[in-house]
């Protein structure tokens, strides 16, 4: 079942067109990487469908409910967006940058709750936060910054997860421990998590769905094994790939050669 629905959408940015008559659907209570070459319009349509960039034209549906009919409070339980580079406010601690993501969930004039403070030490803890809590947000390096990003958008608690370049900043172990974490979210949770990826391999690896951006619109929108079998990332990136399995039966790639 859809739990996100997208028609004819069209979105610019600094009044340039990016986005082109999009038509596209996210399924609830699964994992979707979106990919594509490099200035395609992912960012642009992650910002889009999450209500961060208003569209020139066509609707976004959530639940079966237009998106401009949810006040901002009630939108923010439902859909948790992380963007690529926020803005992080200065002379405030970890603790409190994660605290924000408990806003939607509080009564106006309201202190942070019980349920709220254990919230908020489940997502400290789960981003490897918890002995930096105390320490201010502008004496972190840039991967522990990002992740005390993403643990304020998991403090938010919201059905859907919106990423975007999730990884960035992130040594390789951090990397593997967040998108762990986001797939345990998925499996345990419920957690529909819709993200931005420039690594093929943690797209194919972590997701059911891949959705591939190309030039404004949607190149495609298939399963894991219809994108590999319709060799749809090579006909995307015009590069050759060549796909492996590890143990587990998980596909990989490996460039081979460009397509000219």
């Amino acid at each position: 079942m859809a739990c996100i629905s997208v028609q004819g959408l069209t979105a610019a940015y600094e009044k340039v067109k990016i986005l082109q008559q999009i038509d596209l659907e996210f399924f609830q209570n699964k994992v979707t990487s979106i990919v594509g070459p490099n200035g395609s319009g992912k960012s642009t349509l992650l910002k889009t469908i999450a209500g961060s960039l208003k569209p020139e034209s066509g609707t976004i549906h959530i639940n079966n409910r237009l998106m401009q009919d949810f006040k901002k409070k009630e939108l923010a339980k439902i859909l948790a967006f992380l963007p690529q580079s926020p803005e992080t406010p200065k002379d405030i601690t970890v603790e409190q940058l994660v605290a924000y993501g408990r806003y939607s969930h509080q009564a106006i004039f309201k202190n942070t709750k019980y349920e709220d403070k254990k919230i908020i030490d489940w997502a400290l803890s789960a981003t490897n936060l918890m002995q930096m809590a105390q320490a201010s947000i502008s004496d972190l390096s840039g991967g522990q910054r990002q992740r005390a990003w993403i643990a304020m958008a998991l403090a938010q608690n919201s059905d859907c997860l919106f990423l975007d370049e999730v990884t960035t900043y992130l040594d390789i172990r951090h990397q593997i421990e967040i998108l762990n974490l986001l797939k345990k979210l998925n499996k345990k949770s419920a957690k529909t998590i819709i993200m931005v990826l420039h690594d093929i391999n943690h797209a194919l690896h972590y997701s059911d769905y891949i959705v591939v951006v190309k030039n404004g619109k949607i190149y495609a929108h298939e399963s894991i094994e219809s994108i590999l079998e319709n060799k749809v990332l090579e006909s995307a990136f015009k590069v050759k790939f060549k796909v492996l399995y590890d143990e587990n039966k998980k596909p990989f790639i490996v460039c081979n050669e460009l397509i000219h």
